[in-house]
């Protein structure tokens, strides 16, 4: 049965129904500093820009759909000086930051530009090597899912990557955390981005490999692993940092959905940051990574 409510898609402020559903607005300065060590965090976590032992050509071209602050794209610029990158993004804040970025550090292999990745996007036919996409599931919609992959494989030359990850929310030990990531959840359910049946996760990961197969790619395989957030672990403070700032600035979106009272929600919040920092407090977070490839031949 389709949830009708689906429908009732929570725009961020300043952007339409017919773009993208981001939970938060990206012009607070708060959610452009979170999404920049958001990018460094799963950097580290995941060990190395392509942990499964993607391989790319001399003098390829590399294409980050929705690259936010553009973090992984400049790494990528700059471990392959050979590849030339481009980011694209809607948010004109975010991207006029990571071409400042980039060129701070004096990268002449990489660029930004505006650009919604769920509309037509402005490059000729066969114009790259790899696509990549990290955690689109922020705002896509299922329905939205088929265009964009359309899309990519018209923007990849025969045998081409598309390259995805994706991720649920993490596991913890702690009821308030808990409680407030099945929040988040239901909220992305009932705003009609989440392929989850019952509103309980994002449910994307299960399906990512089909909907590639789906769009024509071949030889589909994935890669998986973990990072731990736990209250000893290297990686606590940032993921905490990351966790504390998230509920913040996406409160106005499950108040506006009518999941919680403001006042309920700000008791939650306080629970929940007080638990995590918690001696005791065990957490982890899980990575999907899928690839395929375009046919050589269509």
């Amino acid at each position: 049965m389709t949830d009708t409510r689906e429908n009732n898609v929570i725009a961020p402020a300043g952007m339409s129904q017919t773009g993208p559903t981001y939970p938060i607005d990206t012009e607070k300065v708060e959610e452009v500093a979170r999404l920049i060590q958001q990018d460094r965090l799963l950097n580290e976590a995941m060990g190395s820009l392509f942990p499964e032992g993607q391989t790319l050509p001399e003098g390829g071209r590399l294409l980050d759909l929705a690259c936010g602050p553009g973090g992984w794209a400049t790494e990528v610029a700059f471990q392959h000086p050979s590849l030339e990158v481009i980011g694209v993004d809607i948010s004109p804040n975010v991207v006029e930051y990571a071409n400042t970025y980039a060129r701070s550090r004096g990268l002449t292999n990489i660029q930004f530009q505006v650009m919604n990745v769920m509309e037509s996007l402005a490059f000729p036919d066969a114009s790259f090597d790899l696509i990549n996409g990290r955690l689109l599931s922020s705002f896509m919609r299922p329905h939205n899912w088929p265009h964009l992959l359309a899309e990519c494989r018209r923007l990849l030359k025969p045998g081409g990557i598309m390259r995805l990850t994706e991720s649920e929310f993490p596991l913890s030990n702690s009821q308030a955390v808990e409680r407030y990531f099945a929040l988040i959840a239901t909220a992305f359910k009932r705003a009609g981005q989440s392929f989850s049946p019952d509103g309980r996760h994002i449910g994307l990961t299960p399906v990512l490999a089909r909907l590639l197969r789906r769009a024509g790619f071949q030889d589909v395989r994935l890669y998986a692993s973990a990072a731990e957030g736990s209250s000893d672990a290297p990686l606590h403070y940032a993921y905490f940092k990351d966790m504390l700032v998230l509920f913040e600035l996406i409160k106005p979106f499950l108040v506006k959905l009518g999941l919680i009272s403001r006042e309920e929600l700000d008791q939650l919040y306080q629970q929940a940051i007080a638990e995590a920092q918690a001696d005791d407090f065990c957490s982890i977070g899980t990575w999907l990574i899928v690839w395929g490839y375009k046919p050589m031949t269509s």
